[in-house]
Parts: C-alpha cells; sequence; structure tokens
C-alpha cells in the first residue's frame, strides 16, 4: 500500500483536483491524503480571530464569502446535477455549521472544530467527483482513527489499531480518500496537528497500515539544496537520509513538516517528495541510505530569538544548565540551538510566547539578554563522512556575514550559525556561491 498526501496548492481548484484524480488512479492500493483547498485555513483561522473579538458580523461577512468561493469550486468540479446538487447540499451543512458560532461564545474547542472544517470540505468534494466518475473509492474519517494523548503527542497505538479496523470493513477496495491535519484529542474533542500537519496525518498513516512508500505532493519537484524563492539556480536534490530531511525540515526548509519524517524513519518506509503540477519528474527519495560525503543542503529558520545568560557563578558549578533548562520546560519552550563557555551559555529559541517570564527567571542565575529578528542557517550533509574541508567551505563563503553562534558536532548532518535575520538573504546567496556548483549533476 502507498500513501499519497495531497497539499493546500494540490487541490487549490476544481481543476487542480480533477489533475489530483487521474494522478491516483491504478490498481495498487492506496490511501489519500488531503489538505483543505489552498486559502482556507488562513480563511478559518481569521473566522477565529473575529469570532475570539465578538465581531460577529465581520465573521459571518467572512464565512458568506468563504461558502461563495466554495459554491463555484462545486459548479466547476461536477458535470451531473445530481452532483451539483449533493455539493451544494454538503456546503449549506457546513457553512451553516460555521454561521452558529456566530451567534454565541467562542472557545478553544469551538475554533478546533472551525480549523477542521477545511479537510473535511475538501476530501468529500473529491469523494463526491470520484463517485461521479465511477472510481470505486471510499472516504475514511480521520475522527475515526486518528488522535492524540494528553501531551498533544500521536496515540500510535490507537491511530494502528483503529485505522486498521476501519480499512478491514472495506476489504475488496483499494482506493481510500481520509483528511490530514485533524484528530482527536485525549478527550475526544475535535483537534488538529497544527499547521502543516497533513505531512505528519500522511506518515503516521503510512507507519500504522505499514505502507510500502510514503508520497509527499507539493508544488515543488522535491526538497531543493536551497531556497528557490531567494537564490537563483537551486536544483532538487535526488537522495536524502531520513535524518538529512528532519534537519532540512525543521530548519526552514518548507516543503516537509518537521514532525513527518519520524514515524516513516521508524518503519523504514521511504518517502518521496513529488511535484503535482510536474508529476513526471523525479523529485526527493528518502530513506535510511545516506550519500556519503557531501554537503546536501541549505535552510533558514526566521522568527528566531538569542538568550545569553552570562554568570561568574556558572564557574564548575554542578546542576547550572540542569536549572537553566528547567526554566524552559516549564514554559514548554523548546531549545533550537546551545553554545556554552565557562562564563556565559547562550541559546536560541523559536516561540517567544512567554519570553518575558522566561528573562525574568533567569535572571536569577545572572544577567541575561535576549535578541530577536535572529536566523538560524543550517547546512546540512554527512560531514562524518567527508572528513575535512566541510566546515571551512561553510565559513568561507559566511567570511563576510556576522555570525552571532556556531553548532557543530552536536549532529553528523548539521552545521548551523545564527546570524541577524537582515543578513539571511546575503547568507544564503553566499552559501550557494560557496558550496554548490549551479547544475543538478551535484544533487
Amino acid at each position: 500500500m502507498k500513501i499519497l498526501k495531497f497539499g493546500g496548492t494540490s487541490v487549490g481548484s476544481a481543476a487542480r483536483m480533477k489533475a489530483v484524480a487521474a494522478l491516483i488512479q491504478g490498481d495498487e492500493p492506496k490511501i489519500v491524503v488531503l489538505s483543505a483547498m489552498s486559502g482556507t485555513t488562513n480563511a478559518l483561522v481569521q473566522i477565529s480571530e473575529l469570532l475570539y473579538q465578538h465581531k460577529n458580523e465581520e465573521a459571518k461577512a467572512q464565512i458568506d464569502a468563504l461558502h461563495h468561493t466554495y459554491k463555484q469550486v462545486a459548479t466547476d468540479f461536477y458535470t451531473s446535477a445530481e452532483k451539483q446538487q449533493q455539493a451544494n447540499e454538503l456546503l449549506n451543512q457546513h457553512f451553516d455549521y460555521l454561521r452558529a458560532f456566530t451567534q454565541d461564545s467562542f472557545t478553544t474547542h469551538e475554533e478546533r472544530a472551525v480549523l477542521a472544517q477545511g479537510e473535511l470540505l475538501s476530501t468529500a468534494l473529491f469523494q463526491f467527483f470520484l463517485e461521479e466518475q465511477g472510481i470505486n473509492s471510499v472516504l475514511l474519517p480521520a475522527l475515526n482513527f486518528m488522535k492524540i494523548d494528553e501531551n498533544e503527542e500521536p496515540d500510535t497505538a490507537y491511530i494502528a489499531a483503529n485505522l486498521k479496523a476501519e480499512l478491514a470493513k472495506y476489504p475488496e477496495t483499494k482506493l481510500f480518500i481520509t483528511q490530514g491535519y485533524i484528530c482527536r484529542n485525549a478527550f475526544g474533542e475535535v483537534d488538529n496537528l497544527k499547521r502543516g500537519g497533513s505531512d505528519y496525518s500522511a506518515s503516521l498513516i503510512g507507519a500504522a497500515a505499514d505502507a510500502d512508500e510514503i508520497q509527499i505532493w507539493t508544488d515543488i519537484d522535491g526538497m531543493h539544496n536551497n531556497d528557490p524563492r531567494i537564490v537563483k539556480n537551486t536544483y532538487p536534490i535526488a537522495v536524502l537520509s531520513f535524518d538529512e530531511a528532519a534537519e532540512l525540515a525543521y530548519f526552514g526548509a518548507k516543503i516537509l513538516h518537521p514532525s513527518s519524517v519520524q514515524p516513516a524513519k521508524q518503519k523504514n518506509i521511504p518517502v518521496r517528495l513529488l511535484n503535482t503540477m510536474q508529476p513526471e519528474a523525479k523529485g526527493t527519495i528518502i530513506t535510511a541510505e545516506s550519500e556519503g560525503g557531501k554537503i546536501k543542503a541549505v535552510a533558514a529558520k526566521d522568527g528566531i530569538t538569542a538568550i545569553k545568560i552570562k554568570s561568574g557563578r556558572m564557574l564548575l558549578a554542578y546542576g547550572f544548565l540542569r536549572s537553566v533548562f528547567e526554566v524552559f520546560e516549564r514554559y514548554k519552550t523548546p531549545i533550537d540551538m546551545i553554545t556554552t563557555s565557562e562564563v556565559a551559555v547562550s541559546l536560541t529559541i523559536d516561540n517567544a510566547r512567554f519570553l518575558n517570564e522566561i528573562v525574568h527567571e533567569l535572571e536569577a542565575f545572572g544577567q541575561v539578554e535576549a535578541d530577536q529578528e535572529q536566523t538560524i542557517v543550517c547546512v546540512v550533509g554527512d560531514f562524518m563522512e567527508e572528513r575535512s574541508g566541510a566546515a571551512l567551505k561553510v565559513f568561507e563563503a559566511l567570511k563576510d556575514i556576522p555570525l552571532r553562534m556556531i553548532s557543530y558536532g552536536g549532529s553528523k548532518n548539521n552545521i548551523s550559525v545564527l546570524i541577524n535575520t537582515p543578513h539571511k538573504v546575503d547568507a544564503l546567496q553566499k552559501l550557494n556561491e560557496g558550496i554548490f556548483e549551479h547544475n543538478a549533476t551535484n544533487a
């Protein structure tokens, strides 16, 4: 069995969804995971924000506008009057449901239900099209088997057991459609895997179904060696290891959700990144194998805050780092990079929600400095295989860029530097010139 996930741009219109329907043809068993149509989740987030602010009339106007957009999609999608009517009845149900939230107070629980509507709509409309085309398929509600636990982590045992139970209901069916992103939480309420979570859904479903391959279809032909929005002459990387892909995804490569590699890695299921707009392109294959001795790619992660704690008491102080880390643990704030000296520790976070509280507690240990508008630039490859010269190439390329922090040696796949965000574009361009030759033969 294969898992095929299609992102928002891949299902962004009736025409795009028809193209997806053509791509999934064949006798091989498949589970197709769909995101919401592009723009829908953003619209639902805006509607939720208005409802929180008690701007119910504005929220209703946006709901009406989104409903109108979907009515046009239904008009473009189906040829039969029967399916047109069926689709419009479905749309009326979902948008009447959304309008009901403008009549009462709005809570976090209700927001999650609102955000789930995008995937519920895209999969239902897609299933109607398959039915109209006479294609045998089953719509599997993700809320029947996707679940997170009390720590907001996937309940993998539950997912595996309940997915297999759902599939067993249809022993003759080879094509299944389901939602990405959405799930239930430990209390049985509608919840989600956070933004970009459809990739994560696909990987979790692939692991639960013991799939042969997980395919992530987007609007770019694989993971590129640098950010194609900023740097010219980038190219898709043919092969990545799970660890290399995880580093790139975490440190800014937008094509893949950072959490989505781990479930596939645990089950050793290859992940293939493909382009819906160019289905003939080879894309990127992610496996347990690594091409040694190469720098593969560069990625950048914005929105970073650097925190420096300087304390004379740190020298040889037993338990000092533990005490520092416990502050971040209390506020559930992960740390990205860390460097230490005898009298100071510098680290970075990508979530500044509790920055003031964290800084206040850290001041008990010494002098604290916090700088925002920082960017982590991550260079990924197999640096253990390339015994010498890798770091020299990186730092030679960045010789004119002020570096705030350097992390090297924590992973055999990663050299990371922290820079001021205004230097990001220059850094990525200089790394491209200094590391990569401008042709795809090095991918």
